[in-house]
């Protein structure tokens, strides 16, 4: 039997999975962005500006990791942190003009990404693994 026959289900899913997150980071590199400070700016561009804690509740992390990845995000100028005026304790984050602008460079960066990585397969073929990882995802 073929090595690739005994892997099993979960063993390629982790496979592609670990292939996925090295990518990410290679294509995340020119702007000094984790993968985590790239979701954050993903739910700020889509949401607009929120609590901390809300960001922390759409990333699911604690809000003490959200503080960081708002602190990286921030000693980069991509977002900065507002009063809420309606509630002297917290504190809002929003994305900066920079921040807009390079929250659309990574997003079509990893459109690049991602059509490399799954140009291999054909449209049939992603169609079903779409499919597939949407139900999962559920």
């Amino acid at each position: 039997m073929a090595e690739e026959e005994q892997e099993s289900l979960a063993e390629a899913f982790w496979s592609v999975a670990r292939q996925l997150r090295h990518l990410t980071r290679e294509t995340l590199a020119p702007w000094d962005v984790t993968p985590s400070q790239s979701r954050a700016m993903g739910v700020l561009h889509r949401h607009g500006t929120m609590r901390l804690r809300e960001l922390a509740e759409h990333l699911r992390i604690a809000p003490r990791s959200a503080t960081e990845v708002v602190d990286g995000l921030e000693s980069r100028d991509v977002v900065e942190r507002l009063p809420d005026p309606h509630d002297r304790r917290a504190t809002l984050v929003r994305l900066t003009p920079h921040g807009v602008d390079v929250g659309h460079a990574i997003r079509a960066a990893r459109a690049v990404e991602a059509e490399g990585y799954f140009g291999a397969l054909d449209e049939a073929d992603r169609a079903d693994l779409t499919r597939i990882l949407r139900t999962l995802r559920q």
